[in-house]
């Protein structure tokens, strides 16, 4: 028996979003998926400086999911493996000491830059005009001229204001908090949004240094040996050196990500008193003091899911609401594209 056709709006370009669209638009739905940056990616995102990009949210991914594996495998160019030479740095009584992690799952990552992956994925979708991107969803309502529908008001560029009707479901692909707050806002399904309540996402604040004295001919790079490592610094949670990731760019940079514990007690402080907090912990664990050309910090104030939902979705049928998320799963870029997946054939299977 054919599937009914539906009008599906879907809130949210990161890795759930365009899980959930494709899948959503390969079925033979109508789908606008919209996305309040200027890019795609959500946290699979980069930051391009003149030294070279910055992954500086998600620093590599896992593929477990056999499912994930062939969606992976429609854009190949777009990952290589990344031999991360990771430890674990310990600092018990403040004398360094560096363990070897054990040898596990491959580590890839996006080639050229983290958000080549959710690029090449989003690519038909904006081709065919179904992406939406410096489009806020400011609130969810019932359609002005049909009331089984939905309309979503939206902000864009210089404040414009411009609404989106006709929606038979609309589903939030967002961070946990703002899905959440988007939900209570526009006082659409309470009891989705009571379930939402149970869950903890961590922010975090992260570093970025760019250090070009190190490429001078007879410095290969400054520092430890290790590329990547695990820190038990009170600060300090993750910190890679990009520069030995495939496919970039050769100046020696770092990403320094803070733990959730600090980046929640600090989650509100000014960038400056972050960047030298953090920039003092760096030197502390890789023994660099040298000056860097760069240094920036970025807040993701939804970063690392502390207590997940414990389903790969929320789905009212009744009223046409779901939410998706790697914080319904974990925080996993394979957490969100399950997830994201799973809840496209959940909305399929009642169509």
């Amino acid at each position: 028996m054919p599937h009914k056709q539906r009008n599906i709006a879907i809130v949210g370009a990161g890795i759930a979003g365009l899980a959930c669209a494709r899948t959503l638009a390969q079925a033979g739905h109508e789908v606008t998926l919209l996305e309040k940056g200027n890019s795609v990616g959500g946290r699979m995102a980069s930051c391009e400086t003149p030294f070279g990009s910055f992954d500086h949210a998600t620093q590599y991914f896992t593929v477990r999911d056999p499912r994930f594996e062939q969606a992976l495998a429609l854009a190949p160019s777009s990952r290589k493996r990344w031999s991360a030479n990771a430890v674990r740095v310990l600092d018990p009584h403040g004398r360094m000491a560096e363990a070897a992690l054990p040898s596990g799952e491959p580590h890839w990552v996006g080639v050229a830059t983290m958000d080549a992956i959710p690029l090449a994925w989003a690519a038909p979708l904006a081709a065919q005009g179904k992406l939406q991107l410096n489009t806020r969803v400011t609130r969810i309502e019932r359609d002005a001229l049909d009331a089984r529908r939905w309309q979503l008001q939206t902000s864009g560029a210089e404040d414009s204001v411009h609404v989106f009707p006709g929606f038979d479901a609309v589903l939030l692909a967002a961070p946990h908090g703002l899905a959440a707050g988007l939900l209570r806002f526009s006082a659409v399904a309470p009891g989705m949004a009571r379930q939402m309540e149970a869950v903890e996402v961590a922010p975090c604040w992260t570093l970025m240094l760019a250090f070009p004295q190190a490429m001078q001919p007879t410095l290969t790079h400054l520092g430890p040996q290790w590329n990547a490592a695990l820190s038990t610094h009170h600060r300090i949670a993750w910190l890679a050196r990009e520069s030995s990731k495939p496919g970039r760019a050769p100046v020696e940079r770092w990403t320094v990500q803070a733990s959730a514990a600090w980046s929640q007690e600090h989650v509100d402080d000014d960038g400056p008193r972050v960047l030298a907090k953090l920039l003092k912990a760096f030197s502390e664990v890789t023994g660099i003091h040298a000056q860097p050309a760069y240094a920036q910090v970025h807040r993701w104030r939804w970063a690392k899911t502390q207590k997940p939902l414990g389903q790969s979705f929320l789905w009212d049928e009744h009223a046409g609401i779901g939410v998706c998320g790697d914080w319904c799963l974990g925080h996993r870029v394979e957490n969100a594209f399950v997830s994201g997946l799973e809840l496209a054939l959940k909305v399929h299977s009642g169509s």
